[in-house]
């Protein structure tokens, strides 16, 4: 469960920026002591002072962890796992080189490899209204949460390599579980073999697991509904977020 180390929240922010006014903006007159651990400290008493619920939601969804000091740590309400492609994959080799706008003498001033490939991938995430509920207060607008957090994930492309390779490549296929139960993921511990490609005998692949899982937890299995997007075109991610919606009172 990933945390952000050291993020603060609106909130927080009021608490510190009030204690530097009433010190006359003097640092030292708020944080006295020199050592990091020791400093950690300081400002968890400060902001200890006034206790109120998170109201940042980026914190909120992936938490906060100081170590030295454990009362400002906050419980990640999501989860990612790394995506993994649902078949056998053969990277590609890209070589390279950089120049220097200024160098004086022949050649490169950089040389290296990277390497790359065009897989089908699966990604699973989860999002723990409750924890959600909990960090943000009874004030929450967990509608508001979970479109953002819906439509962040839709749009969201890692920003690496964007000039050189431009992986923009969008969800083609989503299948959102409404759950009590345990975490659930599909591992593809057996390598995909593609049907006149690889995306329509994963997204298979992935129905027929989890049907299989449904079925032998029974009632474990905690299903309260479930959702698929990408096969229907008149089912949008808007319509997706208002079904999501729904099942916040």
């Amino acid at each position: 469960m990933s945390r952000e180390a050291g993020a603060i929240h609106p909130n927080e922010v009021q608490i510190i920026a009030r204690a530097f006014k009433d010190a006359g903006f003097n640092p030292a007159d708020v944080i006295q002591e020199k050592d990091a651990k020791k400093q950690a400290k300081e400002l968890e008493q400060l902001i200890g002072k006034v206790k109120e619920h998170i109201d940042a939601l980026d914190v909120a969804l992936f938490g906060r962890m100081v170590a030295q000091a454990a009362s400002m740590n906050v419980e990640a309400a999501a989860s990612f796992a790394h995506a993994i492609s649902t078949h056998k994959v053969t990277n590609e080799v890209e070589f390279f080189t950089a120049l220097d706008d200024r160098q004086d003498e022949p050649g490169s001033a950089h040389m290296g490899s990277l390497e790359f490939n065009a897989a089908t991938y699966y990604r699973y995430i989860s999002l723990d209204l409750g924890q959600l509920a909990q960090t943000l207060g009874p004030d929450a607008d967990l509608k508001a949460a979970i479109e953002a957090f819906t439509k962040a994930l839709f749009v969201a492309v890692p920003s690496a390599r964007q000039t050189t390779q431009s992986g923009a490549s969008p969800w083609e296929f989503a299948k959102v579980l409404v759950r009590s139960g345990q975490r659930l993921q599909v591992p593809f511990e057996t390598a995909v073999k593609p049907q006149g490609g690889y995306l329509q005998p994963s997204i298979t692949a992935l129905k027929d697991y989890l049907g299989k899982k449904e079925k032998l937890a029974g009632s474990l299995f905690g299903k309260v509904a479930d959702y698929e997007w990408g096969e229907d075109e008149n089912f949008s991610i808007d319509d997706l977020i208002a079904r999501l919606q729904a099942h916040v009172e």
